[in-house]
């Protein structure tokens, strides 16, 4: 069974995962998520980004249409905790990374997405769907992932990334993992969104104070990355799928289950949240 992972701002994983992209929806609602395949065959020998199996991570962020046409077919996210549901895009072009989407409405949005193929839920919601009483539950350790991951179903395909699953693919060259994910030979820049080079993010030592530092751009304006991806290191946030994070509470705002950096982060480790550094701690 090929497994995918899923990044909102919205990424997504497989066994014998080739490139392509996959359609939901229909007729004046359909819509194509464009993926690239990782590989498990290596590893790094410690730390981030140890992902044993083959899988498949989004292409691009999620864009305010393909969200937009989820809810024309699924209707709006609700439930429980309200303040998880209560925020429309701040950012409104069609083909920008949809934004302000709580980890429960992402989690919902890949739920939709496994049905749509017929396979499994990722993440168990209990209660009535579009109530206020429909709120995140945990699976049974038969059916979790490998048996200890209760927040995801092991017969589901599409998923939100773990850290490891997402580090991979940003930063993994095959024999070590970068601290940018920028191919062999190129450099890493501010990108105008018109040009198709570089990335959109805050340089603090940029006399000029970021002219292009205005919000996200297009997906997929700027440099392809290490693996076929784009804007894993800037235009916003992504999030992750960390059981901590939600144990603890910080999957409504907190940056503690994001990474990847955003238009108005500097360059940084900590910062950008790259290969040597842990997700940005929970504000």
């Amino acid at each position: 069974m090929k497994m995918k992972l899923l990044c909102v701002g919205i990424v997504l994983l497989g066994v014998s995962c080739f490139a392509g992209a996959d359609t939901f929806g229909t007729e004046a609602n359909q819509f194509t998520i464009d993926f690239v395949p990782i590989s498990g065959s290596r590893n790094p020998t410690s730390g981030y980004g140890i992902v044993n199996n083959d899988y498949c991570i989004g292409k691009f962020e999620i864009t305010n249409d393909q969200w937009t046409k989820f809810i024309n077919v699924h209707g709006k996210p609700d439930g429980s905790p309200s303040n998880a549901y209560d925020a429309d895009p701040y950012w409104t072009g069609a083909n920008v990374p949809t934004n302000n989407v709580s980890w429960y409405e992402a989690a919902q949005f890949v739920n939709w997405l496994n049905i749509e193929a017929g396979k499994t839920a990722a993440y168990k919601f209990t209660g009535t769907p579009g109530t206020s009483n429909y709120t995140l539950g945990v699976w049974g350790a038969s059916d979790a992932w490998g048996g200890t991951n209760l927040y995801r179903h092991k017969d589901a395909q599409y998923f939100l990334p773990t850290e490891d699953e997402w580090v991979k693919a940003a930063y993994w060259n095959g024999k070590t993992l970068q601290e940018y994910a920028i191919k062999s030979g190129e450099s890493l820049h501010q990108g105008d969104g018109i040009s198709g080079t570089g990335w959109n993010y805050y340089d603090v030592g940029d006399s000029t104070d970021h002219p292009f530092a205005y919000g996200p751009w297009d997906v997929g304006s700027g440099s392809e990355e290490l693996n076929g991806t784009f804007d894993m290191m800037g235009n916003v946030w992504e999030w992750m799928e960390s059981p901590y994070n939600i144990e603890h509470g910080y999957v409504l705002y907190s940056m503690g289950g994001m990474r990847g950096g955003a238009w108005g982060r500097s360059t940084s480790p900590a910062s950008c949240a790259t290969a040597a550094s842990p997700s940005p701690s929970a504000a």
